[in-house]
């Protein structure tokens, strides 16, 4: 199958188009390079790509794909923060845009890489499906709300659109982000030798390994459409339902590390406790591989490999908010986000 992957250079984009290409697809990324050059390790540059910014494609980008896979967006809240109206018309109109864009090329099938942070916070004994009401707390979970609306709207007539609603990731990536839990008090844990909490770790966070998203993303990519279309699936798993304070105590276990709290540590209104067992329904042979001790070892394992230093954890090629103020402080972006030629 031929699939364009947009964000192809990303965190996630960087493990998910191997993942695809080692299945057999025809792979081709699109990505603006906001982050090219934070790489972590190897990246393979080689493969083919648009450099486009999804606030411009048009249908005649996508001409000839089979399917296209969106992970392209402003990736978490503190982005989100830089510029509300800026995230809402990357993540939505951008989506958006692809989206009909695709719809226009006869392009059969468009998965959406959404996020279970749309549910904001929630009572803690509660197990959230898709029909939960949504609470978007940031306008990164606002834009996902709206693009899966619009999705559902543009969902037939040979358009086959899919929202794969992903657990908070964690693992290794040539374009690795320490800017996200478990990454994060990894990382600290590796150049400190302490695992620091800035909120008091009472919150709930679902996770995911990245390779596990890609792997899922694959099997959306070939469903059939009676079984995804039109719909969204929480993505991860129930075992990986997490407290915060339970992942750095679960990294203490791995790296003999002491745990300790930030001074100014207080709740962090986000917590949210996800059930996926619509995901296991759907597709019953579907087995996750990883689990947050597994990821927790590899990722250790990783950054002494490549010798991430406290310079490279404090700086900005792994922390997405960091990077785009780089960029826009060195005037390589206007305030549109948009590359000055």
């Amino acid at each position: 199958m031929r699939v364009l992957v947009t964000g192809s250079a990303g965190y996630v984009g960087s493990v998910l188009c191997p993942v695809f290409a080692e299945l057999g697809h025809e792979v081709v990324g699109l990505d603006t390079g906001y982050y090219d050059g934070c790489d972590f390790g190897a990246y393979d540059a080689e493969r083919p790509r648009l450099s486009v910014d999804v606030r411009d494609v048009e249908p005649a980008h996508l001409e000839g794909f089979e399917a296209v896979v969106h992970l392209a967006a402003l990736s978490n809240d503190p982005l989100g923060d830089l510029s509300p109206e800026l995230t809402h018309e990357i993540n939505h109109e951008g989506t958006v845009r692809v989206a009909k864009a695709a719809k226009s090329a006869g392009v059969p099938r468009f998965v959406f890489a959404s996020s279970c942070s749309m549910y904001g916070a929630s009572d803690a004994d509660a197990l959230l499906a898709e029909d939960a009401p949504l609470s978007p707390l940031t306008a990164y979970a606002e834009s996902k709300v709206r693009s899966e609306e619009a999705l559902r709207e543009l969902d037939g007539g040979g358009f086959t659109a899919v929202s794969m609603r992903n657990a908070t990731v964690y693992g290794v990536s040539p374009r690795l982000r320490l800017d996200i839990v478990l990454n994060n008090l990894a990382g600290w844990s590796h150049v400190t030798g302490r695992i620091r909490l800035l909120s008091d770790g009472m919150s709930w966070r679902p996770l995911l390994h990245v390779r596990d998203l890609a792997k899922v993303a694959a099997r959306m990519v070939d469903a059939p459409s009676e079984l995804v279309g039109g719909k969204a699936f929480n993505v991860g798993s129930d075992a990986q339902n997490y407290l915060v304070r339970d992942l750095a105590e679960l990294l203490a276990e791995v790296t003999g590390c002491d745990v300790e709290f930030a001074g100014d540590a207080s709740p962090d209104p986000r917590s949210y406790r996800v059930d996926f067992s619509a995901l296991g329904q759907a597709f019953p042979d579907l087995a996750l591989d990883w689990d947050a001790r597994r990821g927790a070892e590899e990722l250790i394992d990783a950054y002494r490999a490549v010798g991430l230093t406290a310079e490279g954890f404090e700086g900005r090629s792994y922390t997405r908010l960091k990077q785009l103020r780089y960029l826009l402080d060195e005037r390589l972006l206007d305030d549109e986000l948009r590359w000055v030629d």
